[in-house]
């Protein structure tokens, strides 16, 4: 198989698992349970397609386009396609579709199922990495956004507009951020230089949300 980095770039997306279906001999990526991509093995262990998930209309288009883009092989042709693992289609290309077909999984759960899935607040934060969590605080998603930072019973102002008012899944569909309640909710124990690494990191981590 020519894209000899397809496990490497799939596994190090956040929260992806993997297993091995063994009546089909399909290596199969998960996100929050739901396969999003597979590897068709032979009865040599050999790939003879790459299995993953578009929007009907942009599958139909690169089919027409790459002769080794073909409707998924005992999938819903619809919805899924498979690729030659030793075609014509630029890398690029690929992991661009495998990046794809990871995200329209993610985004067919709730709002604050992907949250969940992904183990990120709506500002991006890994709460599992702050020494307040299980202590002081259980959570953004936990909590609603009642985090202790926020005061007695009050929601993060962070969470207030990306989830309460804006209704989104996080901070990534939103043009603004870091926006000007980021700025203010600043942790005052941080440098500069500290902040300024926050937020790339959270703003990292929502990539995970986008599509």
């Amino acid at each position: 198989m020519r894209y000899e980095w397809i496990n490497d770039f799939l596994m190090n997306k956040r929260a992806v698992t993997k297993d091995l279906q063994e009546s089909w001999n399909w290596i199969r990526y998960h996100i929050g349970g739901k396969m999003f991509a597979a590897v068709l093995l032979d009865r040599e262990d050999k790939p003879y397609y790459i299995n993953l998930k578009l929007e009907p209309a942009e599958g139909e288009f690169l089919r027409g386009q790459y002769p080794d883009i073909v409707p998924g092989y005992y999938s819903n042709k619809e919805h899924w396609n498979s690729v030659k693992p030793d075609g014509e289609v630029p890398d690029e290309l690929l992991k661009d579709l495998l990046d794809k077909s990871y995200h329209l999984v993610l985004a067919s759960f709730s709002k604050r199922k992907q949250r969940e899935i992904l183990g990120l607040s709506c500002c991006g934060t890994d709460c599992t990495e702050c020494s307040c969590y299980g202590s002081l605080c259980k959570g953004c998603n936990e909590t609603e956004g009642k985090v202790f930072h926020a005061g007695e019973g009050r929601a993060c102002p962070i969470y207030l507009c990306s989830v309460k008012q804006s209704k989104h899944a996080s901070c990534a569909s939103c043009e603004k951020q870091p926006c000007d309640i980021w700025l203010a909710t600043r942790d005052p124990r941080m440098s500069e230089e500290e902040f300024k690494a926050s937020l790339k990191a959270r703003g990292d981590n929502l990539k995970s949300f986008s599509n």
